[in-house]
């Protein structure tokens, strides 16, 4: 796992090596054991390549970056692991290949050299690369199918920029920083920014799953993988054989997860007490030859958000080194300033603090761990699920009856997130004002922060976009599969949510700690055959992921195979009343909202005021507003 970085010049003058170094030596914390510079100059074309490394196979100086071939003609920087490395090394060597060194890296830019860009679509791993060649003058950048590392570029007519963090980019005075109102609108809805949009105008995500080339100036962008694109992903191709189903899915996930397991440095596993990471740990466990190192972080005053007990049972269960991360609200508030403080661009998921904490503490003792990110997302583990499998029999339900009985009394309940029992009545009510007529509209209506009435209020007129574009990216998403709706929704969470909320979160807090956390449910593998399995099997008498956890339950202590999903949250709202609330009058006064220009201070001040008073929960919405605030006095102020 690294930081990379790099400049394409079309305007003649070379490079400025400083810059690159600037741009690297942002990225210290994603490789901290060393840094490289390549530079080229020639035919009115400069080239600069950076290069943080975070030593995990190969710890030698030949695993130093950027890399070459042998001739010196291909030039790399590389993010990430390729798990087929080994496989992938002993074909190239049968073809006469030599090796300089034992890294996955190099493996690419030999099978680079034998099949040019279809050599991309061989790497099975989490990856983040640029390949420039000197021959061809030709820059190639490529990110892995699901978008687990990240990439940003900004390109005009004189300049191409790319590096893994915003903050790496805009080392480069060129880059303009200018507020997108497409992506704000985008984080006011979602919480935040999916690609290909960054909250700067201009400033781009390479999509996961694709390919750009930089020749002479123009950008060429191609997708190299898509599940929709996969023949067999249909309705009409699905399993009918349970037994072989879940027998195909537990060889794939425990072939990935074995593969994941390879590494020169001490390794982990994040274990929540989850279903999906209790998996992964149960996998290790079985081909380890000592005990899987095991992490879990518990709250020693928030009993409502401590699984320390399940994941206590799942470590004993496997006979893990188990190590648990007890803290207390106090020294979890005391990451929120370094995680506000840390992000690149605004995003509002609460779940960042005990990520960016675990990470932390994890990291003191292991270089990688492995987790089980991903496993809702392919296997409908989230509520929203099974609330599409409930808004069937609701709309049973006399219309009238809705309208006049039901929705008015639920609706009028208290909600608050930090009480199980209004927990409940938040959850129903939210499902009742998402029960729309069509799949897209109930998606956007179960996704979203603020609907798009609040919206309209809440920002002010320069940043108000003519079309919201979050409906029309989902409504696309949820339309390129032909299959039940279940797994439509699937495949808009795989695509969208997944790389631009969970991916992003787990990369940028764990590379914060120079921690390479490993995804092994997101083997493209595990995921072509999660899209072949139907709904009706993942979500099935009334209860989300049956068919993952019916495959794997042997791994599974029993008080895990009924036991609900529980978010990896934070009480926000309880905070944002007590000892948070100074970030409110910090971030969110009236006169720093109006000076500002952005949003309008009345609605936040009622949005305030509906919290403090309990009269609804409004927590969410705030701490959205706190995060892009926090980000915009570190980056524009």
């Amino acid at each position: 796992m690294c930081g990379i970085c790099g400049k394409l010049d079309f305007s003649g003058p070379k490079v400025d090596e400083g810059l690159v170094r600037r741009m690297t030596a942002l990225m210290e914390h994603r490789g901290p054991d060393d840094l490289g510079v390549y530079l080229n100059h020639r035919e009115k074309v400069s080239c600069g390549l950076g290069h943080r490394r975070l030593s995990i196979i190969d710890l030698t100086e030949a695993g130093r970056q950027p890399m070459c071939n042998e001739d010196r003609t291909l030039w790399m920087v590389f993010n990430g692991e390729i798990y087929n490395f080994v496989a992938l090394r002993k074909e190239l060597k049968d073809r006469g290949h030599r090796f300089a060194s034992r890294t996955d890296s190099e493996v690419i830019l030999h099978l680079f050299e034998e099949e040019g860009a279809a050599a991309i679509d061989r790497l099975v791993g989490m990856f983040a690369l640029a390949i420039w060649s000197e021959t061809s003058r030709t820059l190639l950048l490529a990110r892995d199918p699901v978008g687990i590392k990240p990439l940003v570029y900004y390109a005009d007519a004189k300049r191409f920029v790319f590096a893994s963090e915003l903050k790496a980019l805009l080392a480069d005075p060129a880059v303009p920083k200018e507020i997108d109102p497409e992506a704000l609108d985008l984080y006011l809805s979602l919480n935040y920014i999916p690609a290909p949009w960054t909250i700067f105008r201009n400033i781009r995500k390479l999509r996961p799953g694709h390919l750009l080339t930089v020749h002479e100036g123009t950008v060429t962008e191609s997708r190299y993988w898509d599940i929709a694109a996969t023949s067999d992903v249909s309705l009409t191709s699905a399993p009918c054989d349970f037994e072989q189903t879940t027998a195909g899915l537990f060889n794939a996930l425990e072939d990935a997860v074995k593969s994941q397991m390879v590494a020169d440095v001490p390794l982990g596993a994040f274990l929540s007490g989850g279903i999906d990471s209790s998996v992964v740990v149960g996998l290790m466990a079985r081909h380890a030859s000592k005990p899987v190192k095991t992490y879990t972080i518990g709250y020693t005053d928030m009993p409502m958000f401590d699984e320390t007990a399940y994941a206590r049972q799942v470590a004993a269960f496997h006979k893990t080194e188990h190590h648990e991360i007890m803290l207390d609200s106090r020294a979890i508030l005391g990451s929120v300033p370094d995680v506000l403080a840390s992000l690149d661009e605004p995003f509002g998921d609460s779940s960042a603090v005990p990520t960016y904490v675990v990470s932390r503490e994890t990291a003191r003792d292991v270089s990688v761990a492995l987790s089980g990110d991903g496993g809702d997302e392919l296997f409908a583990g989230y509520r929203m699920y099974r609330g599409e499998a409930w808004h069937r029999r609701y709309q049973r339900i006399p219309q009238f009856l809705r309208a006049k009985l039901i929705e008015p009394s639920l609706l009028a309940l208290p909600n608050a997130r930090d009480n199980p029992v209004t927990e409940r009545f938040r959850r129903v009510q939210k499902f009742i004002r998402g029960a729309k007529d069509s799949l897209p509209a109930r998606f956007m209506a179960w996704n979203e922060i603020f609907p798009a009435d609040s919206k309209q209020a809440l920002l002010g007129e320069p940043f108000r976009t003519e079309a919201a574009p979050a409906p029309p990216l989902f409504a696309a998403a949820l339309s390129a599969l032909d299959t039940d709706p279940i797994n439509r929704m699937l495949y808009a969470d795989l695509t969208i949510s997944l790389p631009g909320d969970m991916l992003w979160k787990v990369d940028m807090m764990s590379m914060r700690h120079a921690l390479e956390v490993r995804v092994p449910l997101l083997d493209p593998r595990v995921v072509e055959l999660a899209f072949r399995i139907g709904g009706d099997w993942k979500i099935r008498h009334g209860r989300g992921k049956y068919v993952f956890i019916e495959t794997f339950k042997d791994l599974l202590p029993k008080s895990l195979h009924r036991r609900p999903k529980w978010g990896f949250e934070m009480p926000v709202s309880r905070w944002l009343k007590t000892d948070l609330h100074g970030l409110i009058d910090t971030y969110l006064s009236p006169e720093r909202i109006t000076k500002q220009g952005i949003f309008n201070a009345s609605v936040i001040g009622a949005l305030v005021g509906n919290l403090m008073e309990n009269r609804t929960d409004t927590s969410w919405q705030l701490w959205n507003l706190i995060a892009f605030q926090a980000w915009h006095e570190s980056h524009l102020r």
